[in-house]
């Protein structure tokens, strides 16, 4: 046993007596389909990279951000994993142009992601989103539990992840966010899932689980979002700033967090969680799946569909918003 000053701080792979003395480091980086990976220091850095597309879901999504946790789960210098978007914001949520404007079809026929034949293909997809057929619900339910998986990569780490919120985390979006261990976020960033106003369901399930249930209710009973500032009021974030100072704020906050001892924080985050996880996490992400399915297939649904494929997904959109106040001619082709 060390007898030196402050031992308790080395990391796995440091001091004397290291199991992983000698072994060679994993890659600090790795660029995926969707978002790169980095670790510096104790810190391993998650960053979605579609800016082009406010950082929208595809099918490489849900594998890409598992395989990148597990890196940093098994990598012994991370401490801690900051998952951020690069761009105007953090993640405007699905990329679901193809599905609103052509029909569910790729223009070329085929996604490119390899599922052809599977539940991804987006072909057989497009068929089961067709009003005209009959819609097969687990089908649904395969391609849609296939993301939450995914996502919730972040909650069943054994390493505490913070996500970093800036511009926009938006519908699927906060499918992502709501499953980190902690939130922060600018102050005058939007949060929020307006697509219950027709044509969605937050899939994850975590809203009354991180908000409880009245104000759960609050923001999913019409589609309202809220400010950084009042995610952090509200108990959904734990921390906001301005926007010019988030970078260096969260960034104050996580080396803090590596500073911790790795056993110390995951035992902390496993035994809160076993808390959270009895709550019923499980149970409400497989309810809030199949009623996403059902709600894009319900008469309004469609009739939102086809609108869409009238018009474009952004005017789409912007007519549901223009009842609530809050519609955005700019805003992207993704929910």
């Amino acid at each position: 046993m060390s007898e030196r000053p402050a031992a308790w701080r080395d990391g796995w792979d440091e001091g004397a007596g290291s199991a992983f003395a000698e072994r060679t480091s994993p890659a600090d980086d790795h660029r995926y389909a969707t978002l790169t990976y980095e670790v510096t220091g104790r810190i391993a850095r998650i960053t979605f990279d579609r800016p082009e597309r406010g950082n929208a879901i595809t099918a490489d999504t849900p594998l890409d951000l598992a395989h990148a946790v597990e890196r940093a789960d098994l990598d012994p210098r991370v401490h801690v994993i900051l998952l951020s978007g690069r761009g105007k914001g953090f993640c405007g949520g699905y990329d679901l142009s193809i599905y609103a404007e052509n029909g569910a079809r790729p223009a070329d026929g085929t996604d490119g992601s390899g599922a052809e034949g599977t539940a991804l293909d987006a072909t057989v997809q497009a068929r089961n989103h067709d009003p005209s057929r009959t819609w097969d619900p687990m089908l649904d339910y395969a391609m849609m539990s296939r993301f939450n998986r995914g996502f919730a990569s972040l909650l069943h780490a054994t390493k505490p992840v913070v996500a970093k919120v800036h511009g926009f985390a938006i519908a699927g979006g906060t499918d992502i966010a709501l499953y980190a261990d902690q939130i922060v976020c600018a102050d005058d960033a939007r949060i929020g899932y307006p697509p219950t106003r027709v044509w969605g369901i937050p899939a994850a399930g975590m809203w009354a689980h991180r908000l409880g249930d009245q104000r759960a209710k609050r923001l999913l009973l019409t589609g309202d979002c809220l400010t950084g500032r009042q995610a952090v009021e509200w108990g959904l974030a734990v921390e906001s700033h301005p926007a010019d100072e988030l970078d260096a704020r969260t960034e104050q906050f996580v080396e803090r967090i590596a500073q911790m001892p790795i056993n110390q924080l995951m035992m902390v985050k496993l035994a809160l969680n076993s808390a959270l996880l009895a709550s019923g996490v499980a149970t409400s992400t497989m309810i809030s799946t199949v009623f996403d399915g059902i709600s894009r297939h319900t008469r309004e649904g469609y009739a939102f569909q086809t609108r869409a494929a009238t018009v474009g997904f952004l005017e789409a959109v912007r007519e549901r918003d223009e009842p609530f106040g809050d519609a955005k001619p700019q805003a992207r082709a993704a929910t």
